[in-house]
């Protein structure tokens, strides 16, 4: 006789039961138990334990027998009770009744996610920018090890305080790397762990010094844009003529160019702003030429069964095609397609920074220039020759999208057109 019964019950040792298999005079195996015995095993399992065997008399009446079954158990009942626990003879009406007790596997509980998992997706959940998930990931890994590898939810003030200290006084590292740092704690403490601890408004961020822009006059620019050729040439056209970051540079869309009112639109820059900005004329022709040769790779990559690009946020499930069409190709992309992972499209990523940045250095090291001049360079040198000719700082602010005007001051100190600015006596006497 065959029994099962899906009931979570208590027998007489306490031990929870999901599954009850109730066979007469025979044991799955074909054999008769031994009663009280505990040496048995239970069939069907390849790694069977040594079941308990007690006597339960109290627990047969709520045993419903159901007739037609003799011999050996299935094989399937035994399967579906994975875990066995124990089974016990039992006597009711003068028969031997063995009863099989066996708890079932509980459902897992889903793992929960790891701390720096925790850390990314409370960042991804506040739109932070890429780069600023990559720098606080690294610092807080950074700080663990430093407390090898104590979990952040057992240290406070004085280890947060050990860690910076370190970086300053050990790693001599600068004051906005430290800031970093700190940012980055301060995120794992109040956001992802939600630890209310009253130092953290007490810690004191280093202070920063106040330094000046390496710029290029003019004659340098030039010298530099000279010793470039092909797409990094022109890169570097767009970061001097429209005052662009690298990134904003090698982000640019087709759809962000607009060739009949001159102007460039960067979209999502740093603070995830908009703005508008100019298409500088030396840059316009060589850029329309260059649009034609990119436009015949992506039909090149849409015969082959490519032509995929990255769309921001989630307009790939809003609009399935979009990330095929002309307008959302990169205007400077990358020389080789890779699959993506999740979807399987071939695509293409835009052209890496450092590859502007490689020639960039390259260029500057042909020129001879006694400066240590880079791509972001360019752009200092924009915002400080548009002042020299005259433009309000207004209008250089809104070019270069910085939030505040005194971020844009501080070209005006280059100029030497600052409060500061006076003439040297010595000038006054020859």
């Amino acid at each position: 006789m065959l029994r099962r019964r899906r009931r979570r019950s208590e027998v007489m040792t306490g031990r929870s039961v999901d599954l009850i298999v109730v066979a007469g005079d025979s044991s799955p195996s074909g054999r008769r138990s031994r009663p009280g015995g505990g040496g048995d095993t239970t069939p069907g399992f390849s790694n069977s334990r040594r079941l308990e065997c007690i006597q339960s008399e109290t627990y047969v009446p709520r045993v419903p027998i159901l007739p037609g079954h003799r011999g050996r158990m299935p094989v399937m009942a035994i399967m579906e009770a994975r875990s066995p626990v124990q089974y016990a003879m039992l006597a009711a009406g003068g028969r031997s009744i063995t009863a099989w007790c066996f708890r079932e596997a509980s459902t897992p509980e889903p793992a929960r996610p790891r701390l720096l998992d925790r850390v990314r997706q409370a960042l991804r959940a506040r739109h932070m920018s890429r780069r600023t998930e990559e720098a606080y990931v690294a610092w807080i890994r950074r700080y663990i090890f430093y407390h090898h590898k104590r979990h952040p939810a057992e240290m406070g003030a004085p280890e947060v305080t050990k860690f910076l200290t370190s970086l300053a006084v050990e790693g001599h590292v600068a004051a906005s790397t430290q800031n970093q740092a700190l940012s980055g704690l301060l995120f794992l403490y109040r956001d992802v762990l939600e630890i209310d601890l009253p130092w953290l408004d007490g810690i004191v961020r280093a202070k920063r010094p106040e330094r000046l822009p390496v710029v290029l006059t003019r004659d340098e620019v030039r010298a530099v844009l000279q010793r470039l050729d092909g797409v990094p040439r022109l890169m570097a056209c767009l970061l001097y003529g429209a005052g662009l970051r690298v990134l904003e540079c090698c982000r640019l869309r087709v759809q962000d160019i607009d060739f009949a009112t001159n102007q460039i639109v960067v979209r999502g820059g740093k603070g995830d702003k908009d703005r508008v900005t100019m298409l500088p004329a030396m840059a316009k022709a060589d850029l329309g030429r260059h649009l034609d040769l990119v436009g015949a790779q992506h039909r090149r990559d849409l015969v082959a069964g490519a032509g995929w690009v990255e769309l921001p946020t989630a307009l790939l499930r809003k609009y399935p095609n979009a990330a095929r069409e002309w307008v959302w190709q990169w205007v400077f992309p990358a020389t080789r397609v890779y699959r993506e992972r999740l979807t399987g499209q071939r695509r293409r990523h835009h052209l890496h920074e450092s590859v502007l940045q490689r020639a960039v250095k390259a260029a500057v090291r042909r020129a001879g220039l006694p400066k240590r001049a880079s791509p972001h360079t360019l752009r200092h040198s924009f915002a400080t020759h548009l002042l020299e000719d005259g433009h309000d700082i207004r209008t250089v602010q809104e070019l270069l999208g910085h939030r505040d005007v005194t971020t844009t001051m501080i070209y005006t100190h280059v100029l030497n057109r600052g409060p500061a600015a006076v003439r040297s006596p010595a000038d006054r006497m020859f």
